[in-house]
Order: C-alpha cells, then structure tokens, then sequence
C-alpha cells in the first residue's frame, strides 16, 4: 500500500488574520486530510473552525505532537500514514517546525521515506527578520535566552561579540509577558551602536517594527506591553 504525505499546516500568528496570512494553497489541501497532529488540540480545533472549510470539524481525528513526545510515540502517530491517509502538523502559532515541536516528526518522517510536503504561511521569525534590515545573509534564532538576569545579560553580551566578529544577525524571542523587561535588560547589556530591531504584533493591526541603535531606543523608550515580540540584535 501507498504511504500517505505530510503536510505541514501554517497557523496565523495575530488572531483573525486568516483572511490575510492563510495561503489559498492552504484552504485547498486541507479539506482533503482527516488526521492531524497538533501542538495543543483545542487550540487546532478553533483556528480549522476559523477557516470554514470543513463540513465537520467532529469528524477530524487529532492527537498530540508537543515538546514532550517521545521518539517511540511516532510509530503509533504515524499510523495512518502507513495506512495510505495524508496527515497534517499544525502549530499553535506560525509554521510547524520552526521554534515549534514538529520538528521531531518531521525527522521521523525523512527517517521512513516519507514525502514531506510544507504549505506557505506566517513565520514571525522570518517577517521580523525581513523587515529589521539587519543581515538576512548570516543570522542565528536562539528561542528563548535565560530568565535569570545575570545569565541573560553574559548571554546577550556573548550573542553580541560574536555579531560583531561575524556580522551575524542574532535572533530571540520572549514570552508577551516578559517583553517590557527583555526590552529594558537589552538596553542595559548591549553597546550603544549596536542595532536592535524589535517586531512586535507581526501580522495584526497593530504591528510595530523598529530597527535602532541602542543609544536612540534609550533616547526614546517604548512600552511594548504583553505582546509577542521578535528581538534581533547586529553589532556594527
């Protein structure tokens, strides 16, 4: 029997965007698959009811792919693959795979020669990247950098010597709720020339992208509030 695809199933990022960042590519392909592995499932089950393209969302069949499963999980996740059924990964937000758990099943399914087929959408990691107009050429995405301020500040400052002797973008990101204090520990550890470039609410109406050297971010402080933000980082 024919294995089954994997599709990889772009989120929006900003709530009721769907309009707006979801690919036609998207609305066409999903219809046609019936399993899905999802981040969270509740989560996945509102953002298909946003879209209004199934005739029953009850009729789906989901299970869980998050930062805890296993690698011996995946056989039995797979299952319908073998069986010849596509199935899709959703995020809870962006595209799968990128600072998102289905990375793992993707592996899994390369391991099993298994056709891996990824559909256009949102990923605020590239958005803020091409709009900070830092170097797009060299950069690394570090997730999350450490809570503890001390570890965050020796990080930070390390990210920034090795941006300044690789002309190399240095990529973050933060919980909505930590983004005010990120801002203002960036300020007190980067050098006053180096750029910093902050992108939040991508895709919503109320994006805010600004790319500044951290002498003007101290000449003229924002409130982010609790919002995603993308920071990146080039010294100059």
């Amino acid at each position: 029997m024919k294995q089954g695809n994997v599709y990889l199933i772009p989120n929006v990022i900003a709530e009721h965007t769907q309009a707006l960042v979801i690919s036609p590519q998207v609305l066409q392909v999903l219809p046609g698959i019936k399993h899905f592995l999802a981040e969270d499932i509740r989560t996945a089950r509102r953002y298909f009811s946003s879209l209004g393209i199934f005739s029953s969302i009850e009729a789906l069949q989901f299970e869980v792919l998050n930062k805890d499963t296993d690698s011996a999980s995946l056989s039995v996740l797979f299952a319908p693959v073998r069986e010849g059924n596509d199935i899709g990964i959703v995020s809870d937000a962006g595209c799968p795979g990128i600072a998102d758990p289905g990375a793992i099943a993707v592996r899994y399914a390369h391991a099993h020669d298994i056709r891996v087929i990824p559909l256009v959408g949102p990923s605020s990691l590239l958005l803020a990247l091409m709009a900070s107009g830092l170097d797009g050429q060299r950069f690394t995405f570090h997730g999350y950098l450490p809570i503890d301020k001390s570890e965050f500040v020796k990080t930070v400052r390390d990210l920034e010597k090795e941006s300044k002797k690789s002309a190399q973008t240095q990529i973050f990101i933060e919980t909505p709720y930590r983004s005010n204090a990120t801002l203002r520990l960036l300020l007190d550890a980067l050098r006053n020339d180096t750029l910093l470039s902050v992108a939040a609410n991508l895709t919503s109406p109320e994006e805010s992208i600004c790319t500044w050297p951290v002498s003007k971010w101290k000449a003229q402080p924002k409130a982010l509030g609790k919002v995603p933000v993308v920071f990146s980082i080039l010294a100059v």
